[in-house]
């Protein structure tokens, strides 16, 4: 009798990039890691590559992260539970004090060799590194598979990009087999984008018209072989992108997988700010539910919402809310968000709450209720959680700089952010 083939995902360890201080998404990540920022009303951005993870029938996943991480403990501890039975686990891996070192991971791939004694302990055959920051559907599943019967070392998912975006990105050039033979940071130089063009042959065979002008830009998700992972890291190079690949190319047999479903890098408030509100318009570009590959997140056991009086026009509302005879026009409501009478909101991302007032946390002696008080204006701004805006406030980012710290809140990408857990006083005008 011969033995069943154990599918390749079930081989593979996934290792999900917590990134560093995210200095681009302050003020959200003032007090939280990266990937603990809230995201669609309900989740948190490092839900979106353990999702794909358990979609794709990979349940062996660590996340590395060193800054601010309590509030990622948190949610990955209260969300990803498996029986005692299942070998599946999500474990989180903060730069700690060693015999080996002490100093914070320097880049990413000095973040996995730092760890890489805890992904060896078992016979992973191969190992998917992630960003913790990105939003996209992807059965990883599909990259295996190319990467396997390909052959090759090494494998790197690229998406095509136009000459505009290709300046923020690491451009890749491939053979017609898919053998990536150059690889270039960031390409400015409009003669240098010009030899990195997708050629018209490998456009037709992705589905695209071969006069398309476009470049395979790097996802930031790798593929490696466990032997391969292990001599690309005995060194001391420190950022997978901008030292370990480059040498890779030279000397292994490294492949592109080129994706081309929706995927946006939540690297800056912008970036954010769009995406999120994408979530409301009739046909978004990207839906949190799809039959059978469900985006996971924390179990809450909230009520459903409530609405009173309210004009309501593209807007996504999450479990608990609270909204009473106001206007809400192209916004997403987080979890237990409360709007008070005779208050409009446009173009705004309001966050919610952790908890109900009074459940847990009573309000400060003088300040106001948590949520939006009564008769307040809201015009493209982030309110992050548990803050407290009184009546009569006005938040908008016209005739202001688009960069700018302020009393009490920041203006970043002309986008007004308040910080978790602010106070907002009555009648103030930000």
């Amino acid at each position: 009798m011969s033995t069943p083939l154990i599918p390749p995902a079930t081989r593979t360890l996934a290792i999900i990039m917590g990134g560093g201080a995210g200095t681009r998404l302050f003020p959200l990540t003032k007090e939280r890691a990266k990937p603990a920022v809230p995201l669609g009303g309900k989740y948190r951005l490092v839900d979106i590559p353990i999702s794909n993870c358990l979609n794709s029938g990979i349940r062996g996943m660590y996340v590395l992260t060193q800054f601010n991480s309590t509030s990622l403990h948190s949610h990955i501890n209260s969300t990803y539970k498996f029986d005692h039975f299942s070998t599946s686990f999500v474990e989180i891996l903060a730069a700690q004090q060693t015999p080996e070192g002490s100093r914070w991971y320097q880049g990413t791939a000095d973040a996995v060799r730092q760890n890489l004694r805890y992904f060896l302990q078992k016979p992973w055959d191969y190992f998917i590194i992630l960003s913790g920051d990105q939003l996209y559907r992807m059965d990883y599943r599909d990259i295996l598979r190319q990467h396997i019967d390909g052959g090759a070392d090494l494998t790197i998912a690229t998406i095509p990009v136009n000459r505009a975006a290709a300046s923020d990105f690491g451009i890749m050039q491939t053979d017609e087999n898919r053998r990536i033979i150059r690889f270039v940071e960031k390409p400015k130089d409009p003669a240098v984008q010009d030899s990195l063009v997708i050629p018209p042959h490998l456009l037709e065979a992705i589905g695209h018209a071969p006069t398309e002008e476009l470049f395979q830009a790097s996802m930031g998700i790798y593929v490696f072989n466990r032997d391969v992972l292990i001599d690309c890291l005995d060194n001391d190079l420190v950022d997978f992108g901008k030292h370990v690949i480059p040498g890779a190319i030279e000397r292994l047999k490294v492949d592109a997988y080129i994706f081309q479903g929706y995927w946006e890098d939540i690297g800056t408030i912008r970036a954010f700010f769009d995406a999120n509100l994408n979530l409301a318009e009739s046909d978004p570009p990207y839906h949190f539910y799809v039959p059978g590959r469900p985006t996971y997140t924390q179990p809450r056991f909230l009520p459903a919402s409530c609405i009173r009086g309210s004009t309501i026009d593209r807007a996504v509302i999450s479990d608990g809310s609270h909204i009473i005879d106001s206007k809400i026009e192209r916004c997403l409501i987080g979890i237990r968000s409360i709007v008070r009478s005779g208050s409009t909101l446009k173009n705004t991302i309001l966050m919610g709450a952790d908890y109900y007032e009074g459940d847990v946390h009573d309000a400060p002696v003088g300040a106001p209720p948590i949520g939006i008080g009564k008769n307040c204006t809201i015009d493209h701004a982030i309110i992050d959680k548990n803050a407290r805006i009184g009546d009569g406030v006005v938040i908008t980012p016209q005739g202001k700089s688009g960069d700018l710290d302020g009393n009490g809140y920041y203006v970043r990408d002309g986008i007004v952010v308040i910080p978790k857990n602010s106070v907002i006083a009555p009648g103030t005008w930000i």
